[in-house]
């Protein structure tokens, strides 16, 4: 019988102790970021949007990669297709394809959009306009928009998480 009372005792104290976990897990946290916190990511998020306007224009796409988060978490889509599973894809490709091909970019940002989600994770979303000059001298031009996540790893902040859709022509 006291054998039966202990087992009866471990399963109540299993069970309370499993409900207490989920209920702790559960509580919400201290997520909200006050409005000078959400300035200050807005205001440094923008500040990476621009600069990789400048840097992309300047240096040309090889610059990308200062930007993009060399993290498991990385990913790139393109027109609703994963065209990056991670970031050595990405540097891979554009520094053994892109560069070769196209060798100026004018990159453009407007109604730029960022949501500041904690002090070290932010969605932006912009409207773009690029100009592209391949290797032939044609220039090639795209309009479209550009989501993705920024994230301040301690330094700066790098990309991660992104999607490029090109705006049809009419």
């Amino acid at each position: 019988m006291k054998k039966n009372y202990l087992i009866t005792v471990f399963i109540y104290l299993s069970a309370l102790l499993f409900a207490i976990c989920i209920l702790a897990s559960c509580k919400p946290g201290n997520a909200q970021l006050s409005a000078a916190e959400s300035t200050q990511v807005k205001d440094s998020v923008t500040r990476l949007a621009a600069n990789i306007a400048i840097d992309v224009s300047k240096i040309g796409p090889a610059a990308w990669l200062n930007y993009f988060e060399d993290s498991p978490d990385f990913f790139m889509a393109n027109e609703g297709q994963l065209v990056f599973k991670d970031y050595q894809s990405a540097k891979s490709f554009i520094l053994n394809t892109v560069v070769k091909n196209i060798s100026v970019i004018k990159l453009k940002w407007d109604n730029i959009r960022v949501d500041a989600l904690t002090p070290a994770i932010a969605s932006i979303g912009a409207d773009f306009h690029e100009d592209q000059v391949t290797s032939t001298g044609k220039t090639l031009t795209y309009d479209g928009y550009f989501t993705g996540i920024a994230h301040f790893n301690g330094h700066s902040w790098k990309l991660r998480n992104t999607h490029w859709s090109i705006k049809s022509s009419k």
